[in-house]
C-alpha cells in the first residue's frame, strides 16, 4: 500500500468526520429551533383563548357600566392590537421585533383589563353577575396557562440561543442561517411592586 493511498484515506476520513460533525451540529440547532417554535405554538393557543374571552367580558360589562364607554373602548382597542401582534409573531416566532411588539401589546391589554376589573368593583351588580364571574374565572385560568406557556417558550429559546452561541456550533450557526431568537417578555405590574403585608 503506497504512502499516497494512506494519505488519501486519512484525508477522506477527516473530511467524512467533519461532515458528520457539521451535520450533527446542524441537526441539533434545527431541533432546538423547532422546540421553541412548538413552545410558541402553545402560547399562541392560550393567547387566542384569552383574546376570544375579552369580547364576551366587555359585552357583559357594557350593560352595567354604560357611562364608562372610554374604558370599554380601550379594552377593545388593546385587544385588537394584541391580536395583530400575535398574528405577526405567529408568522415568525422568535423574531426580536415581533416578540417585543407582542410583549408590549399584551402589557397594554393587561393594563386596560386591570382598569376594567377595577371599575367593576364600583358596580356591585356587575361584580355579582354570574356571567361576569365565570368569564373572570376563565380569564384568570387562561392567564395562568399563558404564563406557563411563556415560561416554556422562554426556556426553549434560551436552550436554542445557548446551543447556537457555544463553540463549535457558533462557527456553523451563522453559516446555516440560525439567528438569535428573542424571549417573550411581558411586564406584570404585580411582579414589580412589593407585596403588601398587614398585621
Amino acid at each position: 500500500m503506497g504512502t499516497g493511498l494512506i494519505i488519501t484515506l486519512v484525508v477522506v476520513g477527516v473530511i467524512v468526520l467533519l461532515a458528520i460533525f457539521a451535520i450533527s451540529i446542524y441537526n441539533g440547532l434545527v431541533k432546538r429551533r423547532n422546540g421553541y417554535k412548538n413552545a410558541f405554538a402553545q402560547i399562541d393557543v392560550q393567547l387566542t383563548r384569552r383574546h376570544d374571552l375579552i369580547p364576551n367580558l366587555v359585552e357583559t360589562a357594557k350593560g352595567y357600566i354604560k357611562h364608562e364607554r372610554e374604558t370599554l373602548e380601550a379594552v377593545i382597542a388593546a385587544r385588537s392590537g394584541a391580536v395583530n401582534a400575535q398574528q405577526t409573531a405567529r408568522q415568525n416566532p422568535g423574531d426580536p421585533a415581533a416578540m417585543q411588539q407582542l410583549g408590549q401589546q399584551e402589557n397594554m391589554l393587561d393594563q386596560t383589563l386591570g382598569r376594567l376589573f377595577a371599575l367593576s368593583e364600583a358596580y356591585p351588580d356587575l361584580k355579582a353577575n354570574q356571567n361576569m364571574m365565570q368569564l373572570s374565572e376563565e380569564l384568570t385560568s387562561t392567564e395562568n396557562r399563558v404564563a406557563f406557556s411563556r415560561q416554556a417558550y422562554n426556556d426553549s429559546v434560551m436552550a436554542y440561543n445557548n446551543k447556537r452561541e457555544v463553540f463549535p456550533a457558533k462557527l456553523f450557526a451563522g453559516m446555516f442561517g440560525f439567528k438569535e431568537a428573542a424571549l417573550l417578555e411581558v411586564e406584570r405590574p404585580e411582579m414589580r411592586k412589593a407585596p403588601e403585608i398587614s398585621f
